[in-house]
């Protein structure tokens, strides 16, 4: 059984991807980039944020990073609320818990965004710790994350779940395997082509390949 079990958070504990996508949105749009259907800014939920607005839009970095404090504008005021836990995840935590492992989110997301939506479904009791990025650009790469919670929480029989490839690339880094989950904003064959051990379709899935 795995010891240390690091969850990715937007597309793998929570669906946050209305609240990301239509905050991409209105940050497009005050830089003068039309975004007419928000659902086609899938892309954007996971990976860095000033990363994923260079990359399609074509802008340098300080653009970049003026579009994500206008995206974070939106986010802050309505983002949080637009989201849902994915059902049977949080129960899967505290059963993990409850064999004695270790569970902790680790995200790309700022903390005190991600910690404010756990707190308001009442599922911030679910995992041991909580780590992001942080406002001031720390952390802005998530094997940094994974790396201090692997500090803090034990490197022996530990395992990333995530939804993107971003979450396998990282978990490789910090030389642990990551399962992916299909439930999230991964294309199709993204997480294998990237070196996920497997990818699961449930949470009764999860939990077979996690305490086997």
């Amino acid at each position: 059984m795995y010891k240390t079990i690091l969850f990715d958070f937007d597309g793998t504990v929570f669906d946050t991807g209305e609240g990301i996508m239509k905050s991409v949105q209105y940050a497009a749009g005050c830089f003068g980039y039309s975004e007419p259907d928000w659902r086609a800014l899938r892309s954007f939920v996971g990976p860095p944020l000033v990363e994923s607005f260079a990359r399609r839009y074509g802008v340098d970095e300080e653009t970049a990073k003026a579009m994500c404090a206008k995206y974070r504008e939106r986010y802050s005021e309505s983002g949080l609320d637009e989201c849902a836990v994915y059902p049977g995840v949080p129960e899967l935590a505290q059963y993990l818990r409850g064999l004695g492992a270790k569970v902790a989110v680790a995200t790309g997301k700022p903390t005190p965004f991600t910690v404010d939506i756990l707190r308001r479904h009442g599922v911030l009791h679910c995992f041991d710790d909580v780590l992001g990025s942080e406002f001031d650009g720390t952390r802005n790469h998530k094997w940094e994350t994974i790396e201090i919670l692997l500090d803090r929480l034990g490197r022996d029989n530990a395992v990333m779940v995530g939804d993107r490839d971003n979450d396998v690339l990282a978990a490789a880094r910090c030389s642990i395997p990551c399962i992916g989950v299909s439930w999230g904003y991964a294309e199709p064959g993204e997480l294998m082509n990237a070196g996920a051990i497997c990818v699961v379709d449930d949470t009764e899935a999860l939990k077979n390949i996690l305490t086997r």
